[in-house]
């Protein structure tokens, strides 16, 4: 009897292939799996939440721009646990068609968080416009049907690489320690692998609390920590839908939710917490 082959892992993702969300992907999973494009967020989510995938990643921060604040919003709704991270250097790259030269370019597509962090390079090219595009490695696959050839894209090496397009400049981003962290996302019964409890801070728990509007609160909730040592890694509020001027607080903490001291803080916490829950337990990125 023959062995059927073992089923090819599908990744949910937001972008086109190429983009940096799909290293990110091969970072986590390695080479032989396969990505599925979704244009929105929402789309990568509901496809993980539909059982269309398998997995799903997804940017939850970048160390110039900030948070994903949308995935935030998702990660609450959806409650697709977190199983992974990864960082990814973003390295962003001038890509044209083959033959064009830098010299005929008069605009330049990408992604507006892309562009922004290419300010630098525009100062020096003043007469380049620059065009917003709603995804990087979509700029290069667009740049390519429709044969600009006085374009330009900013997107990965992967791109160029994957659309047939030729890199003009490499690495213009105007700060190389550029960084987009990244989540691994399963559906909750098929996440759960049995990691060792954590001696010496090899996982991250990640969860989402809300506290009463009262003077103290959140001082008292963080103080569940606190008291036992635990150590945060990330601390971050977004509006509480449905309650004006009411919050959630995202926290990253440094432990395993097996370790005794993350699950008495934990305890504590649910004590003093409108609402509280683990978005997920996984081995620290890199």
């Amino acid at each position: 009897m023959t062995n059927r082959a073992a089923k090819t892992l599908t990744v949910a993702f937001q972008g086109e292939k190429g983009a940096f969300s799909q290293v990110a992907i091969h970072q986590l999973l390695g080479p032989d799996v396969e990505p599925k494009p979704c244009q929105h967020f929402e789309q990568v989510f509901q496809s993980l939440a539909r059982r269309k995938v398998d997995a799903a990643v997804i940017p939850i921060e970048n160390t110039l721009h900030g948070s994903v604040h949308e995935n935030y919003d998702h990660l609450v709704e959806f409650r697709l646990p977190i199983v992974g991270e990864t960082s990814v250097r973003i390295v962003h790259n001038v890509i044209a068609l083959p033959g064009v030269r830098f010299s005929q370019l008069k605009r330049i597509f990408s992604h507006p968080v892309a562009l922004n962090q290419c300010l630098k390079f525009f100062a020096r090219f003043p007469h380049l416009e620059r065009v917003p595009f709603y995804d990087t490695a979509g700029s290069v696959k667009m740049l390519i049907e429709r044969q600009y050839p006085d374009a330009a894209a900013i997107a990965s090496a992967a791109a160029a690489e994957i659309y047939g397009g030729r890199i003009l400049r490499r690495s213009i981003e105007d700060d190389r320690q550029n960084f987009t962290r990244f989540f691994l996302l399963r559906r909750r019964r098929e996440s759960a692998p049995d990691f060792p409890p954590d001696r010496g801070g090899a996982y991250k728990t990640s969860l989402v609390f809300s506290t009463r509007n009262i003077p103290g609160s959140l001082f008292r909730a963080l103080s569940a920590f606190a008291l036992r040592d635990v150590n945060l890694a990330k601390i971050e509020s977004r509006p509480l839908r449905g309650k004006p001027w009411e919050y959630l607080f995202y926290v990253d903490l440094i432990g395993h939710i097996s370790d005794e001291k993350v699950r008495n803080a934990l305890n504590h916490l649910r004590e003093l917490a409108d609402f509280i829950t683990v978005l997920g337990c996984y081995p620290r990125g890199h």
